[in-house]
């Protein structure tokens, strides 16, 4: 595999270019248009002039979770009374050390709806800070909810992989003497009541009141990231009913963003950079759209990018494996980081969805779940995704290599007219909507 050096994917970004905040109105921040080497800009509130009629535009509607939870160890002395010399020792607990808890995805129950929703207990695959200070033994944090009632949320840490572990999630149970409505309270609600929305660690500020609107699409609806789909943030309700006005239909996927989406890759090789595994979720409606569009598609977003260019992948898999049908097996699909680029792949896009579709309708799904760890760079071949709707990324980033991928390696044009411009930068940031490359 050629060697891909992320230096040459690096770029000055002084801080000040980077939005701590987003701008009032989402959609009139700037919109950088990109088709065949040339650059103009415009508002994002007209983006529609630079789609065509019969375009499908697909968004990831994912939704950002509390995910931040903050522990603190309960410290026991043994103290005597004030003025007490001698005699029996009285036992004082008191607040230790700050231990942040931050929520990254399902181990038990693995799907995303049912540990969300689970009004018992669950595991989770979690970041913690500062946990050496955390040896073992359960924390407990007071959750006081909007009825007024306080539950008490337990975490118990288990096994460690890399820099991650399992903690395991408890609760009051209905033995606590909580009305039915407490009782049943499920672990989104508690995230909701105590946890913190993970904003982007580069915006170098704490989480505020308005990131709980301005880091959520107004069409975020299914719950699981911890990050945002950040190109989405620019739409509102008017673009998307100026867009459907004009005849450009819509449609959703599911990706939801892990906390990898702001990994820097730190290998002088880029092929040697480990890209993190998501999952993904496409209804079969969405899949015949695509097959009715073709030539025509719009990823909102490098995470719906990922989404739909992994589908012919999966489908190519379910061709392979037609004589033993995959739904016998009890492994989800998945798609392998460098899978696009081990070997040649001659069936057509239109076959793979194809495959989808007969394998969805074979096993009775409405949606197709899967795994993707796909990794989009320079000599990857676009099979779904014709335009594509993104906020500007981070210097030597796996985005930006996608970025570059898709326009043919010509990223500096767009960067270098986004600097000189005054856009703004990252997920509070300026938009751009680029058009495939005819070769790449």
């Amino acid at each position: 595999m050629e060697e891909i050096l992320i230096e040459d994917y690096n770029y000055p970004l002084p801080d000040e270019r980077i939005a701590k905040y987003p701008l009032a109105m989402r959609d009139q921040s700037k919109l950088l248009i990109y088709r065949d080497g040339k650059v103009n800009e415009d508002t994002f509130c007209h983006v529609g002039e630079y789609l065509n009629a019969d375009s499908l535009l697909i968004y990831n509607n994912t939704r950002v979770i509390q995910a931040r939870l903050e522990f603190h160890k309960k410290v026991v002395q043994e103290v005597r009374s004030f003025g007490v010399t001698s005699g029996p020792l009285n036992s004082e607990v008191t607040q230790g050390a700050r231990i942040e808890i931050f929520c990254l995805e399902p181990l038990e129950p693995h799907d995303y709806q049912l540990s969300l929703g689970s009004t018992e207990g669950c595991t989770w695959k979690c970041m913690i800070g500062n946990a050496k200070k955390w040896k073992s033994g359960a924390l407990s944090l007071p959750v006081q909810l909007p009825s007024g009632e306080t539950i008490i949320l337990f975490a118990e840490k288990g096994e460690q992989t890399g820099n991650t572990f399992a903690v395991h999630f408890w609760w009051n149970t209905p033995a606590s003497n909580l009305s039915p409505l407490a009782s049943h309270l499920s672990f989104a609600e508690i995230l909701d009541a105590v946890g913190e929305l993970p904003i982007p660690p580069y915006l170098n500020r704490k989480t505020e009141e308005s990131d709980k609107t301005t880091y959520q699409t107004v069409y975020s609806r299914i719950k699981g990231s911890v990050a945002a789909p950040t190109a989405g943030l620019h739409f509102t309700d008017n673009v998307l009913n100026g867009l459907r006005q004009k005849g450009i239909q819509t449609a959703e996927v599911t990706l939801h963003v892990g906390a990898g989406t702001f990994q820097p890759v730190k290998v002088a090789d880029a092929n040697q950079h480990t890209m993190h595994t998501e999952i993904i979720a496409v209804p079969r409606q969405t899949i015949q759209q695509i097959i009715a569009n073709l030539g025509h598609i719009v990823a909102v977003g490098t995470t719906s990018m990922r989404t739909l260019e992994s589908l012919y992948f999966l489908g190519e898999q379910l061709l392979h494996h037609s004589t033993q049908p995959l739904h016998h097996s009890t492994r989800p699909l998945s798609v392998a980081q460098f899978a696009p680029y081990e070997r040649e792949h001659t069936l057509s896009t239109r076959e793979a969805l194809q495959a989808i579709v007969a394998y969805m309708d074979a096993t009775g799904q409405d949606v197709l779940h899967a795994e993707t760890q796909i990794m989009i760079k320079p000599g990857y071949t676009f099979r779904v995704v014709d335009q594509l709707i993104t906020n500007f990324h981070q210097p030597k980033s796996t985005l930006l290599l996608l970025v570059s991928a898709f326009v043919g390696g010509d990223w500096h044009t767009i960067y270098d007219y986004a600097l000189s411009h005054d856009f703004r930068f990252l997920s509070y940031g300026d938009s751009s909507i680029l058009t495939r490359a005819t070769k790449h």
